[in-house]
């Protein structure tokens, strides 16, 4: 039986539906449109770490792990027409979109499926009592946020008074993510917050930095996806501002958005939760198992960059929750509600992180009934322009908990109102 997706172009055609004893884990991907080249790397690390399962150990607990693909574009509409094609069977959906997984929260609660959106969507949703089926560790955006502004406390000897920090961000949803914290941290620490809004896909941003030549801020925040940051960084480096004071967000923070400017991008940071470069064991199982064989997706020729290892760091976690929801239910065919409790029990740790193969790649973490975002730590990496590559330069850092709680605690609490929601209690 095949899959259609009606509205979706011709490459949207789901493959054949997997067979049910499968464990099935759709790949709502985006291989076209103006974050493309983005959501191809991404989809392939994805993929390629269920492949790897399947091909070296058999599946999960002996079950053969199905990833069936569905090109969203990065477009809402067209993503929950892909969710809407897939879930029958399906445990977990990731769809890599802020605006996708706004429109998804409110179905995957009443068609009980796992959402998982590490490192985007809504922030809030890390209060488990309130968004029940999803999650969204190990950092959310609030986290980056107060991150990004702890590592320029260290960088300014524990101030930043009368410091002025500029955000240009994407004028989306995801874009507007950090905003709220950025104001409040702004109040605390004593700087000037500059809002600067690019609109979509931002191939256009003159005029955003004729004002940040203007206002000249002493740091630049970047939340940024595709094209946008190709053109910010090189914007920044004609009219010479500092690369060192300028740091993006994890999305903004790929081998695609510094190497156009060339050596104009070198210094540039950004943070990730995730390690950078191949030089961990696991590389080498996906060499053996998949890449050599042939059965790396689109032939594995982004294995290794930033964006593809995130995706891969995605299929990893859910991966361990599957683990963990097959060991607590005692049966390798676990439910959507099975893998939910997994993720609700999921320890992520360092010594588990080595034996997957990936040391130091990850922050540990440990989600339960409330927490379903973990503890939001992550590094700041830079770019060495000569050598065309990303460096490490901090250790995971926590966030500021004393801004944040309160503000995820308010924005669910307004959520839960909204939709009707009676928050559960967790022991």
């Amino acid at each position: 039986m095949k899959l259609k997706l009606a509205g979706l172009v011709a490459g949207a055609i789901m493959a054949a539906a997997p067979a049910m004893a499968d464990l099935i884990v759709p790949n709502l991907s985006y291989r076209t449109g103006p974050y493309g080249a983005n959501g191809t790397q991404y989809a392939d690390g994805f993929n390629d770490y269920f492949t790897l399962l399947n091909e070296r150990d058999g599946g999960i607990g002996g079950e053969i792990i199905q990833v069936p693909e569905c090109e969203t574009a990065y477009n809402t509409e067209k993503g929950v027409e892909c969710y809407e094609a897939t879930k029958a069977g399906a445990l977990v959906f990731n769809p890599l979109s802020t605006g996708i997984t706004y429109q998804l929260i409110p179905k995957v609660s009443i068609d009980r499926k796992v959402l998982y959106t590490p490192g985007y969507g809504r922030t809030s949703a890390k209060n488990g009592q309130v968004f029940e089926w999803v999650f969204n560790a190990p950092a959310n955006y609030w986290d980056g946020a107060s991150i990004a502004v702890k590592y320029l406390l260290d960088e300014n000897g524990g101030s930043l008074e009368g410091k002025k920090i500029a955000l240009v961000y994407h004028n989306s949803a995801y874009g507007k993510e950090p905003i709220r914290t950025l104001q409040e941290l702004s109040e605390k620490h004593g700087f000037t917050l500059i809002e600067v809004p690019v609109e979509a896909p931002g191939q256009e941003q003159k005029s955003q930095w004729l004002q940040i030549r203007r206002d000249k801020p002493d740091y630049v925040l970047m939340w940024g996806w595709g094209v946008m940051n190709q053109v910010a960084i090189q914007e920044a480096a004609n009219i010479r501002f500092p690369m060192e004071n300028f740091i993006g967000i994890w999305w903004a923070g790929s081998e695609l958005d510094v190497m156009p400017a060339g050596n104009g991008a070198n210094g540039y940071k950004s943070l990730t939760f995730n390690g950078v470069g191949t030089d961990y064991p696991l590389y080498e199982e996906l060499k053996t198992h998949v890449i050599d064989p042939g059965k790396a997706s689109q032939g594995g020729q982004h294995v290794g960059s930033a964006v593809y290892s995130r995706g891969m760091y995605a299929a990893v976690v859910i991966a361990e929750a599957i683990r963990k929801a097959q060991e607590l239910a005692g049966t390798s065919a676990i439910t959507p509600e099975q893998l939910r409790e997994g993720f609700e029990n999921l320890d992520m740790t360092d010594a588990r992180l080595t034996e997957i193969g990936l040391p130091d790649f990850g922050p540990a973490f440990t989600l339960d009934c409330a927490n379903h975002g973990g503890n939001g730590m992550a590094r700041v990496q830079q770019w060495d322009a000569a050598e065309k590559k990303w460096n490490l330069i901090t250790e995971f850092t926590e966030p500021d908990a004393e801004v944040l709680d309160p503000l995820i605690a308010e924005d669910s609490e307004a959520y839960a109102a909204e939709a009707g929601i009676e928050p559960r209690t967790c022991d």
